[in-house]
């Protein structure tokens, strides 16, 4: 499963962990995200993540 990371702060999603504080189980794929999801560091949207290659 691909990474994605937040072109603002550097936070890293990655799908093996998931958003467990944001209830997000494991193994949800970026792509699955809801589009109301947003950087649990900084707050921005979906749009400011980039895949990790």
């Amino acid at each position: 499963m691909e990474k994605w990371e937040c072109t603002a702060c550097g936070y890293v999603y990655d799908p093996s962990i998931g958003d467990p504080d944001n209830g997000i189980p494991s193994g949800t794929r970026f792509e699955d995200l809801p589009d109301s999801w947003v950087c649990p560091q900084c707050g921005v949207g979906k749009e400011f993540f980039s895949k990790v290659s």
